[in-house]
Order: structure tokens, then C-alpha cells, then sequence
């Protein structure tokens, strides 16, 4: 049943595609999912995801020594990932940022393909969090929820809520 319904969704997103709707989805964060059953779960949904159109993950290498932060400056690590991100809509993951419901974000992430967005980059921080001055270039800051979670599980939860989407836009029963 499942591939059934992968297949069908592909099948819509070719459609969608055809009409001029495409748009790329990256997700970055520094290091490695330490959890192997989290990092097996989030390689699950992502495997779904690119069912549906083009989706990557990057893992950006975790910075050799931490040092000192002034929260008003980019750390080196925060101007590399901008440079990578300089013509995508940037959504960065952060406690304080906007919580919507699972269909308000799946009519969110269809209204970004519908308006032409071509990439949509979403950034889970290091354990240090973000500079004031890094937050300030976000297009979006989105939480997840009022909670807290490990890097490793906010990975997981996000790649699980963008499938999610993906499932509620084409109407597929897993949403539910």
C-alpha cells in the first residue's frame, strides 16, 4: 500500500512539475546524528521524501574548537553555511521561532512550490544554538515545538514533519 501510494504521489508531482512547480528541499546541520536508530529513521523519511521531488540532507562538519561567541557576530561556521545558502529561502529551526500545526505547515510548504520558491533550506543549529546576528538573515525561524529535543531527535522530527507534508498536499492517508 505504501508504494502505491509513493507511486501515485509521484506521479501527481510530475504533474505539478510540469506546470513549472519544482522546488528543491535541503536540510543542514553540523555533525552526525549520533543516535543510530534516529539516524536509521531519519535516512527512512528522507528515502520517502525524494519520492516526491528533489531533497537532500548535509551534514557540515562540526567546528574543530569552539571558541568564544559574540552574539551579535556570524561565527565562521554560521558565514560558511550562509555562503551555501545564498539564493535559498532559509527557514532556521530555533525555540522561540513560529509553531504551527502539521497542516499549517504542509499549506505553508505548498504555497512556497506555488509561488515559485526554488529552494527551501532549513538549518537545525549546533548545541550552541544561533548568533542574534545569523537568526537575523532567516527568512523563517520555525520551532518545532515549545519542548525541548536533542539535535538528533529535532533532525528526526523535522525530516518527519516535511514527509508529513508531502503526504498531507497530496492527500495520502499517513498524514492522519
Amino acid at each position: 500500500m505504501e508504494n502505491r501510494a509513493a507511486s501515485s504521489g509521484s506521479q501527481k508531482l510530475r504533474a505539478g512539475q510540469d506546470q513549472g512547480v519544482f522546488m528543491r528541499i535541503r536540510v543542514l546541520w553540523e555533525g552526525k546524528t549520533k543516535d543510530p536508530h534516529l539516524r536509521a529513521l531519519i535516512n527512512e523519511y528522507a528515502a520517502r521524501i525524494v519520492k516526491f521531488g528533489d531533497f537532500a540532507i548535509e551534514e557540515i562538519p562540526e567546528p574543530k574548537k569552539r571558541s568564544a561567541r559574540n552574539p551579535k557576530k556570524l561565527t565562521a561556521s554560521e558565514n560558511r553555511i550562509l555562503e551555501k545558502l545564498r539564493s535559498s529561502t532559509k527557514i532556521f529551526l530555533d525555540p522561540q521561532g513560529s509553531q504551527w500545526t502539521s497542516r499549517d505547515f504542509a499549506l505553508w510548504l505548498g504555497q512556497q512550490g506555488v509561488r515559485g520558491t526554488r529552494e527551501l533550506a532549513f538549518v537545525v543549529g549546533g548545541p550552541d544554538g544561533f548568533s542574534s546576528a545569523f537568526q537575523a538573515e532567516a527568512d523563517l525561524l520555525l520551532s518545532l515545538s515549545p519542548m525541548t529535543f536533542t539535535h538528533d531527535w529535532a533532525r528526526a522530527l523535522l525530516v518527519e514533519q516535511i514527509y508529513r507534508g508531502f503526504t498531507v498536499l497530496r492527500g495520502f492517508p499517513y498524514a492522519r
